[in-house]
């Protein structure tokens, strides 16, 4: 297993080995011992999973988890192409702010983990792509908000030559601006305490 730090601080890509002959392909997309070499704590929290398929063109996003309770996410794509981002949006962050882009595919199998506090987005570049979630807790709409990803402050490069699909909801999602105004966007210091959480005390927590 491969390991990038990503430019949002906290947050990482995983690049596993793939095993393929004339049966077809094995590979490990989560890999406890990488995860744990990475951020320096013994495993996943696994509250729930999630398996979503998107048409062509479909952007989904900018979400994130009112914190608290907040949740931490790791993400791949099982089938089809897409490009996965990640968003600062934890106020005091020394990356507030900034985001990272992991392509990820049916070849490669990157996957992204993305720590309590900050933003997922991504956009689908071929028909029935499918990407797989595991969460530290369970999903709870009102808890759930959106960011417009085509805010220009927060200037992300999204792919082009295909029509845009997306909900009502990430239609009419806040911007940047107007949700640090209003005070939703998570604390980081108050992300970090949620996050260290997850873990049995004394294991260590992020690195």
């Amino acid at each position: 297993m491969q390991v990038r730090s990503l430019q949002v601080e906290g947050a990482y890509e995983f690049t596993p080995r793939r095993f393929a002959d004339r049966r077809g392909l094995f590979v490990s997309p989560f890999q406890q011992e990488a995860f744990t070499e990475a951020l320096g704590q013994p495993g996943f929290p696994v509250a729930q999973t999630n398996h979503s398929i998107s048409r062509r063109g479909t952007v989904r996003g900018i979400h994130f988890t009112v914190t608290p309770p907040g949740t931490a996410k790791y993400v791949y794509c099982a089938r089809g192409r897409a490009v996965d981002f990640v968003v600062d949006l934890r106020v005091g962050s020394p990356t507030f702010g900034r985001w990272d882009a992991v392509e990820m595919d049916q070849l490669h199998f990157r996957a992204s983990y993305f720590p309590v506090g900050v933003g997922h987005a991504f956009a689908a570049l071929e028909d029935d792509t499918v990407m797989s979630y595991m969460l530290t807790s369970p999903y709870v709409a009102e808890h759930e908000l959106a960011l417009d990803i085509f805010d220009v402050d927060l200037d992300i490069t999204l792919p082009s030559g295909f029509d845009v699909v997306q909900s009502d909801r990430d239609r009419a999602a806040l911007s940047f601006a107007e949700a640090r105004d209003k005070g939703v966007l998570p604390g980081y210091a108050t992300s970090r305490a949620v996050e260290e959480q997850l873990w049995p005390s004394g294991s260590g927590g992020p690195c």
